[in-house]
């Protein structure tokens, strides 16, 4: 029986031979973007489609008259470089979009045929192509990821922004036009529950092309327009001002309030970074033995220029606009060691205008932080995975959301500071209006 995700969601492969098909009532083209951890094919040889249809460990098999191609994917045969295996699906119209048709299917099947993941991917409007799922390593294991995210570049955008050489390249027939950002579709409730996973651990992925959600985001209250300012509040919360420096030899320590400025020993400045956000839930004793709470938190990152919100990423929206921020996907337990939800931040794409990142968790059921132990955030060098910041927040508190940590601009500099504040709030719409506290203080 197959296991059915939600936007978002990720499940465990345990089989070494799968394949990735698809279903849908319009004609459609599948293709596959090998890709490393920066988001880019090594060369046009990692594009897989109709007149390339085989790759390094990919191959594109044709299907009946009718019905739409398949991807076979032998995972041992993917070359250790290539971190994710990206599915594409591109209408054969290009007047037509999505939102005119039944809602697309992605299936991930073994190589017997017996499905294992399902995703129907709802919200398409006039988008005629959809980065449909990926599978990505995790700590020497494949896993795969619901993504659903439409593209407004056009086809050519499409491959190009993953590097792909299209001069050299031969072009499907028929691409469609570029797509017109357009207000995303109201949030819908927060995804079921994903299927048994393993032990969450790191995952490195590179960011997404720009999606097609457009900004201001949906009128549900999530979150509200970039054009609500928020003045500076009356009184900022006190933080200490200490700042230490990045150390080559061990992850640095920070305590509440402390700062880190963004370059390694030697002066060189980091450009690609990684926030790991981490936390179990508290056992608790009972008659039957010990029972663990079904606490279902939320990494998110709310993009500030200046005092006002401007972009966000979450598990709703798992790319900011531009693409300079990427959330890995929702991990609805927390239980297990290492990061439960990582960001990836290339800050070398952030616009200029922005001049503040807010990292946050929230607790979508309503639980309080006093249900909530080890929880943490560490920043990561992208370039090589070293630790190079850790901040572990103390327990207890009864709140519902925490700002965790911010990373602001400095001068010519970017710095990161720990916030570990609570506040009450389930969810980043929530949260926002909240926020302004941490931003008069850079």
């Amino acid at each position: 029986m197959s296991a059915t995700l939600a936007k978002g969601q990720n499940g465990p492969l345990a089989s070494n031979d799968v394949v990735i098909s698809i279903q849908l009532t319009a004609p459609a083209d599948l293709s596959a973007l090998l890709v490393t951890e920066r988001g880019k094919v090594r060369t046009d040889a990692d594009f897989v489609f109709f007149n390339q249809p085989s790759g390094p460990g990919v191959d594109l098999q044709p299907a009946p008259a009718g019905q739409s191609a398949s991807l076979a994917v032998s995972l041992n045969a993917v070359p250790q470089d290539i971190d994710q295996i990206r599915a594409v699906i591109t209408l054969d119209d290009p007047s037509s979009s999505f939102g005119q048709f039944a809602p697309p299917t992605a299936i991930v099947s073994d190589a017997a045929g017996n499905r294992l993941y399902e995703y129907q991917i709802g919200g398409l409007a006039t988008e005629s192509i959809v980065i449909a799922l990926e599978l990505y390593r995790r700590q020497g294991t494949w896993k795969v990821r619901a993504v659903g995210q439409g593209y407004a570049g056009g086809f050519a955008a499409l491959v190009t922004d993953h590097g792909v050489s299209v001069e050299d390249s031969p072009q499907p027939a028929q691409q469609p036009a570029a797509q017109q950002p357009v207000a995303p579709p109201p949030v819908p409730p927060q995804p079921m529950a994903p299927p048994t996973q393993q032990a969450p651990q790191y995952a490195a992925t590179g960011a997404y092309p720009p999606p097609t959600q457009g900004f201001p985001p949906p009128t549900q209250g999530y979150p509200p327009p970039p054009t609500q300012g928020y003045p500076p509040p009356q009184q900022a919360a006190p933080q200490p001002t200490g700042e230490v420096s990045l150390s080559k030899d061990r992850p640095v320590s920070l305590q509440k309030g402390q700062k880190v400025t963004l370059r390694k020993e030697g002066g060189t400045a980091l450009t690609f970074v990684k926030m790991g956000l981490g936390w179990d839930p508290v056992q608790t004793r009972g008659m039957f033995g010990n029972r663990t709470v079904d606490i279902d938190l939320d990494a998110s990152v709310i993009m500030f220029a200046d005092m006002n919100p401007a972009d966000y990423a979450y598990y709703g929206q798992l790319s900011s606009k531009d693409g300079s921020v990427r959330h890995q996907g929702d991990n609805l337990t927390g239980e297990g060691e290492g990061d439960d939800e990582v960001i990836l931040v290339d800050l070398t794409r952030i616009p200029a205008h922005i001049t503040t990142l807010i990292f946050i968790v929230t607790s979508y059921k309503g639980h309080t932080f006093e249900q909530v132990q080890n929880a943490f955030c560490r920043l990561v060098d992208g370039a090589n995975n070293a630790e190079l910041a850790r901040y572990t927040l103390a327990g207890g508190m009864r709140f519902t959301a925490m700002a965790m940590a911010k990373v602001y601009r400095s001068g010519g500099d970017w710095k990161m500071q720990a916030l570990g504040e609570g506040f009450q709030a389930k969810h980043p719409g929530e949260a926002i209006p909240q926020l302004g506290r941490f931003l008069s203080a850079n």
